[in-house]
């Protein structure tokens, strides 16, 4: 038996498919023409304020700032005079940045070390150590060294460089203090100062040798801009007072 077969009615919307076609062309015409309105009205603005007189601005509340009139040179200008609204403390005397020795504690050195004559007290490799220092642009050393109640001594070395990654530089140059021959640890932040600027290392063991006291020693390094400070503490009766090690390096951070 046969069925019919009937052919379903196709709707308005999909006679021909064409007008989805004729849809979009509607809707780019009216962008089009929206876009084409803006730009002309931007171009008539421009061509109205193109044709005024400029607005003035209002008067200024002070019409004359006071500055120091200049002076002629004399006996007393320096540097320091002619460049004083650009001076920087650290760029007087370095000396000046060092704390003072505590009341009591013999002085034995204090002032100004030149570059070699550190690497010849410092490294191992003077002529490396002074080619490292000076490629890495340091400027100068200020250096404070006492002696107290014949046991503590301390030496504390400000090294100023041109620019901040020379400091950063010497600071992180400490890693072999980590070893045994030094002080046989990874040390610690230094109290009070931000973390990454500033390490305290305190022996972990005595140091002794036949016919000598028993030696103990500490070290602080902490950066602040392009100065870095050095704190050497040691004790030649093989014990350390942390709390005083930091209390000096404390005080010569603040002084930075």
């Amino acid at each position: 038996m046969e069925h019919a077969q009937t052919i379903p009615e196709q709707s308005e919307g999909e006679e021909t498919g064409a007008r989805r076609p004729r849809g979009r062309r509607t809707v780019l015409l009216i962008a089009g023409a929206v876009v084409l309105g803006v730009l002309a009205g931007t171009v008539t603005g421009y061509a109205i304020q193109y044709d005024r007189e400029p607005t003035p601005l209002p008067p200024l509340a002070q019409q004359k700032i006071d500055q120091p009139k200049p002076q002629a040179p004399n006996e007393s200008t320096s540097a320091r005079s002619v460049n004083a609204n650009r001076w920087h403390k650290t760029d007087d005397d370095l000396t000046k940045l060092l704390i003072e020795a505590p009341s009591g504690a013999e002085v034995r050195y204090s002032g100004i070390q030149s570059p070699d004559e550190f690497s010849a007290d410092y490294y191992k490799q003077p002529g490396g150590g002074l080619t490292s220092q000076i490629g890495h642009g340091v400027r100068r050393i200020a250096a404070l060294n006492w002696a107290q109640d014949d046991r503590n001594f301390v030496e504390i070395r400000l090294f100023q460089y041109n620019d901040r990654s020379g400091a950063d530089w010497y600071q992180h140059a400490h890693g072999y203090l980590d070893e045994k021959e030094y002080a046989g640890n990874s040390g610690k932040d230094l109290p009070g100062v931000p973390a990454d600027f500033g390490h305290l290392w305190v022996d972990s063991a005595q140091r002794e040798k036949p016919g000598y006291l028993p030696m103990k020693s500490a070290t602080v390094i902490a950066r602040r801009g392009d100065i870095v400070m050095e704190v050497e503490y040691m004790n030649n009766r093989g014990a350390v007072d942390e709390n005083d090690v930091v209390e000096i390096a404390k005080r010569q951070w603040e002084r930075l």
